[in-house]
């Protein structure tokens, strides 16, 4: 029985090259930092294909916005360490509205 999905490195690939004329309409900073997220969600290959999705792209922009997200946090203890305070554990919601 053939392969009913593409390999996540091929969906990849394409949904990267389908973004080709957008990042060209981009200017100079705008797209480097769409090649960083592009950049952060081929570090998730692996579990995009252990999960198998028939829309690969949905998981792309979740690696994308996972790795945003660990930067978030990154920055936010680098400042509480800053201000001598400390954070809730990683597990405590922190609300957006202050």
């Amino acid at each position: 029985m053939g392969r009913t999905l593409p390999s996540i490195t091929l969906a990849f690939l394409q949904e990267q090259e389908a973004f080709n004329d957008f990042r060209r309409a981009l200017r100079r900073h705008d797209q480097a930092a769409l090649d960083d997220l592009f950049t952060s969600a081929r570090l998730h290959l692996a579990a995009a294909a252990y999960a198998a999705h028939p829309l690969p792209f949905e998981i792309f922009l979740l690696a994308m916005l996972l790795e945003e997200h660990k930067k978030i946090r990154l920055l936010e203890q680098e400042l509480a360490s800053l201000k001598g305070a400390t954070l809730p554990d990683a597990t405590e919601h922190i609300p957006l509205d202050g």
